[in-house]
């Protein structure tokens, strides 16, 4: 079964980060002092857009304007190899920006590249391409990609699922697209009012847009807020975003974007779309572009251990974070979700190792497992927090974690002080063993005695 397919057409921007650290002060001027700078350029405007869309498990083809001048040739380089690009012609430097980090905060964003300009596209090329999409992002940065092929997206729209990301310096969204996604302040910049957090005001912002654009549906993306689904009536739909700590809001706009997109690629209704890309950019900013940008670890089958042994070294080759966690988990309850959970939050890679049939019995006693370890395996298999299952047959995971070699060591339990026995294996190669909080009064074996209980009254 082939997957969805989403075209991304806009205006591609490199985006460079010179990172480093501060600690002090300049002694000429009060400006920090940037030292032991890396640079890493990445994907920006509508290919950042189509980057992150295409982690969304649905084929990406980005439409874009590029040269050969070195910013292009150095986009082509970092665009992951799961986009299919379909260029225009573009005459100057494509944009640049290059912003300087000390760690997540950034001090200045230095901008080259503004008088690039699009040429006439291949049309036949662009047709071909937007009509076998299933859904179309146009990710309008207001640089003259749009405007090169507005009618084509006039057609498009009739037709096939067009989500607008507009910008005020871009084309106004053709009639008939899916939904336009403005941020707060831009939908009352483009309805002449004020800006506000106000629900009142973002609600009669996004009813005036649905039809001064003739769009099917507006959702404002309101930041921390969530997003506000509006179908131009007097109630529209809010879907708040869940409370997360912001790394770093660039490409937030995007991410949204994107995933409303894949959703709607993927047959979802609007307000299944909005959910989606709320928890989507909630998830980006709290992670932050770069990690986001790192490729996903793909899914197997439970108890695949060897491919889960590779799969962490890829992680880890990738610049990512590999975490592991350990335990019987026999009847999995909410206390074992939990800490999955806060365990796969600390980084991008939770592998489980899981004691067998044969260990379990040596650590409980007769009677356990109640359940075999095919099948703990397969259900810890189907959460989305668990990315590998890994069984082993003796009384520790020692073994298993020196192949592994784990960033982190996470473990559920009541914190009283004492180094988990793990803790020295991870230090070998420079990891950590961690204690996560656990759900008080949440345990199989008070499971397992609450249903003998039950049988004998």
């Amino acid at each position: 079964m082939s997957r969805p397919s989403v075209v991304v057409v806009g205006d591609a921007l490199l985006d460079v980060d010179l990172v480093g650290a501060a600690s002090r002060l300049a002694p000429d001027s009060p400006v920090p002092v940037v030292e032991h700078v890396a640079e890493s350029a990445r994907p920006g405007g509508a290919a950042l857009a189509a980057a992150l869309t295409a982690a969304d498990q649905v084929d990406v083809t980005l439409v874009t304007a590029l040269g050969d001048d070195p910013s292009s040739r150095r986009l082509r380089d970092v665009l992951p190899s799961r986009v299919c690009l379909v260029e225009l012609p573009l005459r100057g430097e494509l944009p640049r920006k290059v912003r300087v980090r000390a760690g997540e905060q950034s001090l200045a964003r230095l901008d080259y590249g503004d008088d690039a300009t699009v040429g006439q596209p291949d049309v036949a090329l662009l047709e071909a391409a937007i009509e076998t999409a299933d859904a179309v992002l146009v990710s309008d940065y207001g640089r003259g990609v749009t405007a090169a092929v507005h009618e084509l997206l006039a057609i498009a729209a009739a037709n096939t699922a067009v989500v607008w990301d507009p910008h005020p310096k871009g084309s106004v969204p053709v009639a008939d697209v899916a939904t336009v996604t403005p941020n707060r302040l831009e939908a009352a910049l483009f309805t002449g009012g004020a800006s506000s957090r106000s629900l009142t005001d973002v609600a009669a912002h996004a009813k005036t847009l649905v039809g001064k654009w003739r769009a099917k549906s507006v959702c404002v993306t309101m930041g921390g807020d969530g997003a506000l689904l509006s179908f131009g009536d007097d109630s529209p739909l809010v879907l708040p975003a869940p409370r997360v700590t912001c790394v770093d809001p660039c490409g937030a706009g995007d991410r949204f974007a994107g995933a409303f997109a894949a959703a709607l690629a993927s047959g979802a209704l609007p307000s299944e779309a909005t959910a989606t890309a709320v928890a989507a950019a909630s998830e980006f900013v709290r992670v932050g572009v770069a990690r986001a940008l790192r490729p996903a670890p793909t899914r197997h089958d439970a108890g695949d251990s060897g491919d889960a042994f590779q799969r962490a070294r890829q992680v880890r080759d990738n610049g990512g974070v590999v975490v592991a966690t350990g335990g019987c988990f026999d009847l999995l309850h909410a206390g074992h979700v939990e800490t999955l959970r806060t365990a796969r939050a600390l980084g991008d890679f939770l592998v489980v190792c899981l004691n067998s049939d044969h260990s379990v019995s040596r650590l409980k006693g007769a009677g356990r497992p109640l359940v075999p370890q095919a099948d703990r395996a397969q259900v810890l298999n189907a959460l989305d927090c668990v990315d590998a299952v890994v069984v082993f047959d003796e009384d520790t995971p020692t073994e298993v974690l020196h192949k592994l070699r784990p960033h982190i060591w996470a473990k559920g339990g009541d914190y009283n002080g004492r180094t988990l026995p793990e803790a020295s294996a991870l230090a070998t190669w420079g990891g950590q063993a961690v204690v996560l909080p656990y759900l008080k009064g949440r345990s199989t074996s008070a499971l397992v005695s609450a249903a003998a209980n039950r049988v004998r009254g």
